[in-house]
């Protein structure tokens, strides 16, 4: 065998390793929020990777998320739940899940609400509503799903954290503080859990063209004022986080925990 040959077999071989360790065949996911957005694309991203689904969705219909991961050849389940409400509801997800499937291997905290007002007129009721969506609801899903990957030794929980993790914000109080706490949540649960084999992580997307950024991209001066500090000189998509959460739910990601992804085309580091 030539010296190329010998390379060419090795290689190879090291790709199979390599595929292994981020193929999710088998596993079963909960992405919240699916309906659409960031959501939707990685929920079908991870159905692509191997995943059966289970999406939790509100008010929205995810027929276009089930339509795509059902053309990936995976399962799905659909379950609606108001995630501001008692966390007695929340842990019947998980519990839906195994019924359905007989685990759950992924946990995805991905939906999130904001209101946008002045902090001098802000509502006790918009405060709470983003809070329990935002933070509470992780919270809960998190231990929900915990108790069940314990059992097993092993799972993941991936939530989706943001730049106001780091920073303040304009007009969004309650968005920030949900999604700092988001960030020390994650933290916290991973402290706990790393040791029973559950991996606890967070991706911060940057600015991402979706429904919450919407109100942001329709003002033009400050549309440009946050693409031209982006160093990758545009807003992200929802695709672009879709590597990121295979990523961290996959068997590369097993001695991650407690980590923060931020995914925002250069945003902190400018």
């Amino acid at each position: 065998m030539s010296g190329s040959e010998k390379l060419n077999v090795l290689q190879g071989d090291d790709q199979v390793s390599v595929n292994a360790r981020f193929d999710l065949t088998g596993k079963v996911a909960m992405v919240t929020g699916a309906a659409s957005g960031i959501g939707q694309a990685m929920a079908v991203g991870l159905a692509e990777a191997g995943c059966n689904m289970v999406l939790v969705v509100h008010s929205q219909s995810p027929d276009e998320t089930v339509k795509r991961i059902e053309a990936a050849g995976r399962e799905c389940l659909v379950l609606k739940c108001d995630l501001g409400g008692p966390i007695e509801a929340l842990q019947q997800l998980s519990l839906a899940a195994e019924d359905k499937f007989g685990r759950l291997d992924i946990l995805v905290n991905n939906a999130g609400i904001i209101r946008r007002n002045d902090a001098m007129t802000y509502t006790e009721k918009d405060w709470d509503d983003v809070m329990n969506v935002n933070s509470k609801s992780v919270f809960f899903l998190s231990q929900a799903a915990a108790q069940s990957m314990a059992k097993r030794g092993s799972g993941k929980i991936v939530s989706i954290a943001s730049m106001l993790t780091f920073q303040g914000g304009i007009r969004v109080p309650s968005y920030a503080a949900s999604k700092g706490a988001v960030g020390q949540v994650t933290k916290a649960l991973a402290n706990e859990w790393a040791g029973l084999g559950i991996n606890v992580n967070a991706i911060a997307p940057g600015y991402i063209a979706t429904d919450n950024t919407a109100p942001i991209r329709q003002d033009a001066g400050r549309e440009q004022a946050i693409r031209e500090r982006i160093p990758a000189g545009r807003w992200g998509t929802p695709d672009d986080l879709v590597g990121a959460v295979l990523f961290l739910c996959s068997d590369a990601a097993n001695y991650v925990h407690g980590h923060i992804l931020c995914v925002d085309g250069g945003w902190l580091a400018r």
